[in-house]
């Protein structure tokens, strides 16, 4: 017998079967036991995702005269928040910087009807940016008396084009932290204590694969505005747990909107519309973040939910690292060339 017969798998399995049974057996167990608790996890995900519905809306308030607050709301995935929330039997607040926008919008919730009821809407503009004090005192003046039910902290900013840290202008590095962490840290403050008063709330914040699900090279100061979200609320949420308010990061890969700069939806990115619906759908279920020690977060778009999942189950964020920096790369390369043929044309 030859070294290839003695080391050939058949004879290498036959002799660990019939040598070492107990062995054997506890290696048998111990992989049925793994491939047992991957496929039951995958199951989860699935029936999070595709079958079992979230929380009902009514929960907060939905069709009992409710208020639902969406900063961030002239465009985008805020604007269909404020729509869909409306649908729902919301009345509804929308915040952002564009006054136009949200009158146009204020008046597209006014014709929303729900049980032959008109639902109510108000404008209320604000840079988010701001630390002034005044700005704030009277952002928060327009919401007292109000029965919240929902806050959708929506409002966010990210990089003109990826950077390093070292490249990224200082002033909008400022933004971001400003709008991505101050803003949400005292929107949630204003909001948050009528919610505990009443036993009644919901908590949605629009967070990112960037920094929550992958490491984002040359969108350090976004990714990781996206990452303290993430945190703030796991934190919070274990704090209202049994004050009857709920709290969630909903966690998104590409969507169209002008952030991203994608115009065309595909399986992969979904539009707002499709998104939001998604989102409102799956409260208090974390689909594709089910069992990846990221509490309070929730990845309800379905094809999002099963690349996020098997990003962390499979152990693949090394690999998505190096992806997504070379990604950063050539859009970089390609907005500085569109930037130096502008500069040519004036």
């Amino acid at each position: 017998m030859g070294l290839a017969d003695i080391l050939s798998p058949s004879l290498v399995s036959h002799t660990l079967v019939t040598d070492y049974p107990v062995f054997t057996s506890v290696l048998l167990a111990l992989g049925a036991l793994s491939l047992g608790q991957f496929i039951a996890k995958f199951a989860g995900v699935v029936l999070q995702t595709f079958i079992l519905p979230g929380k009902s809306l009514k929960k907060y308030g939905a069709g009992k005269g409710a208020w639902a607050v969406v900063t961030g709301a002239s465009e985008g995935i805020g604007r269909e928040y404020a729509l869909q929330l409306a649908k729902k039997g919301f009345n509804v607040v929308v915040s952002a910087r564009n006054k136009a926008a949200l009158n146009a919008l204020v008046n597209e919730i006014e014709s929303v009807e729900v049980a032959g009821k008109k639902m109510q809407a108000r404008a209320l503009p604000m840079d988010f940016s701001t630390s002034d004090a005044a700005q704030w005192t009277g952002f928060q003046s327009a919401l007292e008396g109000l029965d919240i039910g929902v806050l959708v902290n929506n409002v966010g900013r990210s990089h003109s084009f990826p950077a390093d840290f070292v490249d990224a202008p200082e002033a909008e590095v400022d933004q971001i932290i400003a709008i991505n962490i101050n803003s949400l840290l005292k929107v949630t403050r204003i909001v948050l204590p009528g919610m505990i008063e009443r036993r009644r709330g919901l908590i949605l914040s629009s967070g990112s694969f960037a920094g929550i699900s992958v490491v984002s090279p040359m969108l350090a100061p976004y990714a990781a505005s996206k990452q303290f979200l993430a945190s703030f609320y796991a934190a919070l949420g274990a704090e209202v747990a049994g004050k009857g308010v709920d709290v969630q990061t909903v966690n998104t890969h590409f969507v169209v909107s002008n952030m991203s700069k994608i115009r065309r939806s595909s399986a992969l990115v979904p539009t707002p519309k499709q998104y939001v619906r998604a989102a409102l759908a799956k409260v208090g279920l974390p689909c594709g973040a089910l069992d990846t020690g990221r509490p309070y977060v929730s990845t309800p778009y379905w094809s999002h939910a099963l690349l996020d999942w098997f990003i962390h189950v499979i152990g693949l964020k090394s690999v998505v690292t190096g992806v997504v920096h070379n990604m950063h790369r050539d859009i970089r390369r390609r907005a500085l060339r569109k930037l130096e043929r502008e500069a040519k044309q004036q």
